[in-house]
């Protein structure tokens, strides 16, 4: 089994696909030439499903960083000899004034390794295994370069260091001298590409260069943010940036799949596909921490995606990059897993259940791009108001909820409010849907249920909103009400439910739980981590309520989390604060830039307070 920290792992990208390398120097996860593709490298699932590591074969200090505005990582080892630079990216194409980042990319892991200081050996172990560790490949040496094949994969790695073969892997030595700078790369080729290419080292110098600039135009031209944690939202759009799929626009949630929730535990599940319900909270976070370019993008990819609304009108929750509507799961019993949590999944069959939050999310994420849209086509028009229709027929449904319950469907609260959103919103965008003729039906349904809302997801015993109606549970998604609009933050019953939340559902940092697993409502054995998300949510909230200063302090406990490249996973260990589930996690780099967003708000409205109530307009009470 794998026992790699998740918090030593740092992302590369080239907006395609994605691999995450390690403190020593490891490449642990590598997909090819998708997100969501078979893995080259996944020892951060077993140890025995491959890696390639490049790092001093003597003992070493590590420090990394990310190069300036981008997302090409830089590791510094430190020996008792000397200093050497190791520099990891995977190749983006030439910068095209900062625009379309990741558009022609050569499908290339390129690693730089620069001596800065001294003399200090180095040793390589190259070790592919495709389809996620089943294939042991055939590797020959070729003139500067080994060459892998098996499978459906044919991979050339280019190598300035021979290495000797053996066991379906190579290994090698070299010695790195201050001054002196060598290029390796990895490509997975057509096996129709004969003689297999090797890259000049010229080239491959070059093609990392252009990587670099590319990533620091797109930087220097898409983001403006300006407010507090400025350092830290600029950082959380690249890893937005590196998590989209530049063909399609589509998001990923994470780059992983299958890092547990619970070290040991069954929530293991595959999070390289996009859902429908993050649209509107990442349609926020790439206004302030990317440009309406990338919105548009995201949008355009779910309005193509999407508007098939199935024989019973339901909307599917989730799709592959490409806008797969299959997404059927399964599980690899040849993985180990991280830690031994088992069982190992590819696919996520979430995208089978029936979820009614989904109308409001699709149509928010309308409303915020709708100077940004203009005019819309028929087909798009039609769908829209279709979501708007089908959220007012079926709000009164059961469903999974937010979190994609595996128990029993269930009347959930957040349910319910994002069907209010759904017809709140396509009121709002009557006007440019032309469906003028509908507001009154959206009207009239709107009002409903804000009226059941209020009345069956209050609960006077516990004193707060809860997680579905006639529960005691509470639900850290129920702090979306002001988020939303349905509420002022500053609304008495929200107040409550903001300290219920706070007192009972925060472990003891004060990160929140989504919900309490011991219910047993979701069908799962085992525990959970507390949710980071679910903690910028609190801060976000407590702005808005004009608890600026509580906000605050909620907002750099939470953000401290990060790891050193300034990663954040999905949940923390309650317990040793370590980081669990699939990494890095898109909507807690989400929920950071937002809660950023609403806390400088907040202080440009009334001026940095302290921890007193507001009223939930800006002002203090």
């Amino acid at each position: 089994m794998s026992s790699t920290p998740i918090a030593d792992l740092a992302l590369v990208s080239d907006r395609h696909s994605a691999g995450l390398i390690g403190r020593d120097g490891a490449v642990e996860w590598l997909c090819f030439p998708l997100f969501n593709g078979p893995s080259v490298f996944a020892r951060l699932l077993d140890d025995e499903a491959g890696h390639w590591t490049i790092r001093p074969s003597v003992p070493y200090e590590t420090t990394r960083r990310y190069l300036p505005r981008t997302m090409v990582l830089e590791t510094t080892f430190r020996t008792g000899s000397g200093t050497v630079v190791l520099t990891d990216a995977l190749l983006t194409g030439p910068d095209d004034g900062g625009h379309r980042l990741g558009a022609g990319v050569p499908h290339l892991l390129a690693r730089r390794v620069s001596g800065v200081g001294g003399e200090v050996p180095m040793e390589i172990e190259y070790r592919p295994r495709p389809e996620y560790g089943l294939i042991y490949p055939i590797l020959s040496g070729v003139e500067g370069g080994v060459t892998a094949r098996g499978g459906a994969e044919w991979l050339v790695l280019t190598t300035p260091a021979p290495l000797t073969i053996g066991d379906c892997s190579g290994y090698g030595v070299f010695t790195a001298r201050e001054g002196e700078t060598r290029h390796f790369g990895m490509h997975r080729s057509t096996l129709q590409e004969t003689p297999a290419r090797v890259w000049d080292q010229a080239e491959l110098a070059a093609r990392l260069d252009d990587t670099i600039i590319a990533w620091q135009s797109w930087s220097s031209l898409h983001q403006a943010y300006d407010g507090p944690w400025r350092d830290l939202v600029h950082h959380s759009g690249r890893v937005l940036q590196a998590l989209s799929f530049q063909p399609s626009g589509a998001i990923v949630a994470a780059a992983t799949t299958s890092l547990p929730e619970w070290a040991g535990g069954e929530r293991n599940w595959d999070y390289r596909y996009t859902w429908v319900r993050d649209a509107s909270l990442t349609m926020g976070a790439l206004w302030v921490a990317a440009c309406p370019d990338e919105a548009s993008d995201f949008f355009a990819f779910l309005t193509t995606a999407a508007p098939s609304l199935g024989k019973d009108r339901a909307l599917q929750i989730m799709f592959g990059v490409r806008g797969e509507h299959d997404l059927s799961e399964r599980t690899l019993p040849h993985l180990r897993g991280w830690r031994g949590s088992r069982p190992v999944r590819v696919g996520n069959d979430a995208w089978n259940q029936r979820q009614i939050d989904v109308y409001g999310e699709l149509l928010d994420a309308a409303l915020r791009l709708e100077r940004q849209i203009g005019d819309i086509d028929d087909d798009v028009r039609r769908f829209l108001i279709a979501c708007a229709d089908t959220a007012a027929e079926r709000w009164t449904e059961k469903d999974q909820g937010i979190w994609e319950m595996r128990g029993e469907p269930r009347h959930f609260l957040y349910s319910k409010l994002m069907c209010w959103v759904a017809l709140d919103r396509g009121i709002a965008l009557a006007c440019l849907l032309r469906a003028r003729e509908r507001v009154e039906y959206w009207q009239r349904t709107r009002a409903e249920i804000r009226e059941t809302l209020l009345r069956e997801g209050w609960n006077d015993r516990v004193g707060a909103f809860t997680q579905a109606f006639g529960s005691d549970a509470l639900d850290a998604s129920a702090l979306m009400m002001p988020i939303v609009g349905f509420l002022p933050a500053g609304d008495s019953r929200m107040l409550s439910t903001i300290d219920a939340v706070a007192d009972r559902l925060t472990d003891d940092q004060g990160l929140v739980y989504r919900y309490r697993t011991a219910d047993g409502i979701d069908g799962l054995a085992g525990e959970e981590g507390a949710f980071l998300l679910c903690s910028f949510w609190m801060a976000q909230a407590l702005a808005m309520s004009g608890q600026v200063g509580r906000a605050r302090d909620v907002f750099e406990r939470t953000a401290a989390y990060a790891n050193d490249v300034g990663l954040l996973s999905e949940e923390v260990d309650p317990h040793s604060g370590e980081l669990l589930g699939n990494f890095p996690q898109a909507f807690s780099h989400i929920g950071l830039i937002n809660a950023a967003w609403a806390i400088d708000e907040a202080e440009r409205a009334c001026g940095p307070v302290g921890a007193g109530r507001g009223n939930g307009d800006g002002r203090v009470a």
